[in-house]
């Protein structure tokens, strides 16, 4: 009887052992169901790992601002007071007409003085001396002993009066065009450099780049000449700019009245304490341009050179960078590249109930 009963409970609970082993299988899904609700719970890193390219790109921008801009060497005789006679660079100018110009205003205004003003004045001289001498000759006391009693000639008044004023209409028109010219607005999207006077240096600023600052003064005369500069017209940082680009150059002061002035660009204009000025300039070809304080603003007026690097576009884009600044838009495009936090907690908080969901079913079964 005992043996019996102990073999049924022997059977019953071999019978028993298989039905566990197979609830054990039928619940096994349920971790799987909630390995599979991890990269839902985990869509965070997901997000960081998208907004990676931008923080990528943003690296060669930091390595950008460690690196160093080398500044460009000047060509002799551009941007630069010449002897015509030898070339050589920094001699004074021994020529009729102005320095060579780079920009569109300096070339219709060099034209218009070599081939307008310059006759025009040449020929009045000469009339004019050629009168004087003809004078002198022909009505001194021994020529001419009785003194004419003339006191009104029609043609002669009729000339000078008709010639007169013919000349002047001849040179107000291209005058008034260039006059015209140089009030030209700069357009939107030219890049602005404020200048501002000190005595006695410049400090340039670039509002739309990051607000770079750059404060530039003369260079020792025997340290210009060692660089292949010209003496008193060299400076320790440039104002950079990029070629051919529209520029809206903006003039003021903190002391005194100054004025920035460049020969080679036909600029100047007056930099006036508590007055802003803007004028636009296009540099047509990249260079190195030198110029002067052309107001007269102390003791040191004459040590306030001005010296502008023009480079090529990209280039002014990897100086800009050098200096720690930024490309206009560069900030946006950034921004945009990179999710919002709020953006990225709203995944996480949307991947939640999903991953729950998900997990529900399995649980069940």
């Amino acid at each position: 009887m005992k043996m019996a009963i102990l073999g049924a409970i022997a059977a019953g609970l071999a019978a028993f052992a298989p039905m566990t082993a197979a609830a054990q299988d039928a619940a096994a899904p349920a971790p799987v169901a909630e390995a599979a609700a991890v990269p839902a719970t985990t869509a965070a890193p997901a997000v960081d790992a998208a907004a990676a390219p931008a923080d990528t790109a943003a690296a060669p921008a930091a390595a950008g601002a460690a690196a160093t801009h080398t500044p460009m060497a000047p060509t002799p005789g551009k941007g630069m007071p010449t002897d015509p006679r030898t070339g050589e660079p920094g001699a004074m100018a021994k020529s009729l007409t102005f320095q060579d110009q780079f920009s569109e205003n300096g070339e219709y205004a060099l034209w218009m003085h070599d081939k307008i003003l310059l006759p025009v004045i040449t020929f009045i001289s000469l009339l004019v001396l050629g009168l004087l001498l003809w004078v002198v000759v022909r009505f001194n006391r021994r020529s001419n002993p009785v003194a004419s009693k003339t006191t009104h000639n029609t043609m002669i008044e009729v000339v000078w009066t008709i010639v007169p004023v013919i000349i002047l209409v001849v040179i107000a028109v291209p005058s008034i065009t260039l006059l015209a010219r140089q009030f030209e607005t700069p357009p939107a999207d030219a890049v602005t450099v404020k200048a501002t006077g000190y005595q006695w240096y410049w400090g340039y600023t670039y509002p739309d780049h990051g607000e770079i600052e750059v404060i530039s003064n003369m260079l020792d005369e025997a340290e210009a000449i060692k660089r292949g500069e010209p003496g008193q017209l060299a400076v320790d940082n440039r104002m950079v700019v990029p070629a051919g680009v529209p520029l809206r150059i903006q003039t003021t002061a903190t002391d005194v009245i100054h004025a920035f002035a460049v020969p080679s660009l036909w600029f100047k204009l007056d930099a006036v304490p508590g007055r802003l000025n803007e004028k636009l300039l296009t540099i047509k070809e990249p260079g190195v341009y030198y110029g002067q304080c052309s107001e007269l603003c102390g003791a040191r007026h004459a040590y306030m050179p001005i010296a502008i690097e023009a480079l090529p576009p990209a280039e002014f884009a990897a100086w800009v960078k050098a200096q720690g600044g930024t490309m206009p838009g560069e900030e946006e495009a950034v921004a945009a590249a990179v999710p919002a936090p709020a953006a990225v907690a709203a995944a996480t908080t949307a991947a939640a109930p999903a991953a729950a969901a998900a997990a529900a079913p399995a649980a069940a079964r």
